[in-house]
C-alpha cells in the first residue's frame, strides 16, 4: 500500500516519517509562497533570486538556473524575463562563450534577496529548540536522506566547498585574491567563493582516498 495510506502510516515508522516529511516540504513550500506574495514574485522568482545570491559565479547562468529549479530553458528564460522586468536580475554574456547567457542580480535584487533571506525563521526557530545532540543527530540523519534523493536523480545538492572533496585549501598563499584551489574546475578559488554553494559538491567521504 502507498505511503499515504492511514495504515501504512499506523504499521510502518519510515511511512510516517516520510508524511513527516512531506508535511515539513508543504509548510516550506508556504513559506516561500507567502514571502514572495509580500514581494510580487513567485515560488520560482523567489527560488532564482536566492540561487543568483548563494550560487557560485561559474552557475549563475540560464543553464544554472535550469538545473537549479529543475526547469526546462523555455520556462526558466520566462522566469528570468519576469525578473529582468522587475528590474531584480540583468543578463550579461559570458566572458568565456559568448553563447552562454550569464545573469546576475541587479542592486534592486540584492536588497531584495534581503527581504526574503529570513523566510526559513519559523522553521529554524522549531529545529533550535531541539537539544544539541539531537540537532547533531538530525543533521547526520538528513544529510543520508539527501544523498539517497539525490542518487535517486530527486535533487542537485548544491553545498559549500568546504566539506567538498575537490577542495583544496590555502594552496596559493602567493594569490591572496584566490588562496584556494578547486581541484573539479582545476582554478584557482577566492575566499568568499568558498561559501557560495556549488552543484559539483561532493563530500569527501565519497571519494576513496
Amino acid at each position: 500500500m502507498p505511503t499515504f495510506h492511514p495504515r501504512v502510516r499506523s504499521e510502518r515508522l519510515s511511512g510516517q516519517i516520510a508524511i513527516a516529511l512531506y508535511r515539513i516540504a508543504q509548510a516550506i513550500q508556504i513559506m516561500v509562497r507567502r514571502a514572495g506574495q509580500a514581494f510580487g514574485l513567485s515560488p520560482a522568482q523567489v527560488h532564482a533570486l536566492l540561487f543568483l545570491a548563494y550560487a557560485r559565479p561559474g552557475v549563475r547562468t540560464i543553464g544554472g538556473l535550469a538545473q537549479r529549479l529543475q526547469a526546462t530553458l523555455a520556462t526558466v528564460s520566462e522566469v528570468v524575463d519576469a525578473l529582468e522586468r522587475k528590474n531584480l536580475v540583468a543578463r550579461e554574456p559570458w566572458p568565456e562563450d559568448h553563447r552562454v547567457i550569464g545573469l546576475h542580480l541587479t542592486a534592486t535584487g540584492r536588497r531584495r534577496v534581503a527581504d526574503l533571506e529570513h523566510l526559513l525563521d519559523d522553521l529554524e526557530a522549531a529545529i533550535a529548540e531541539l537539544p544539541a545532540d539531537d540537532q547533531r543527530h538530525l543533521h547526520r540523519i538528513l544529510q543520508h536522506i539527501v544523498r539517497r534523493m539525490a542518487e535517486a536523480g530527486h535533487v542537485v545538492v548544491y553545498e559549500m566547498c568546504w566539506g567538498c572533496a575537490f577542495f583544496r585549501p590555502n594552496v596559493h598563499p602567493e594569490n591572496p585574491a584566490a588562496p584556494h584551489h578547486c581541484a573539479f574546475m582545476d582554478a584557482p578559488l577566492p575566499d568568499a567563493d568558498t561559501y557560495t554553494e556549488c552543484p559539483d559538491f561532493t563530500p569527501r567521504e565519497e571519494v576513496s582516498a
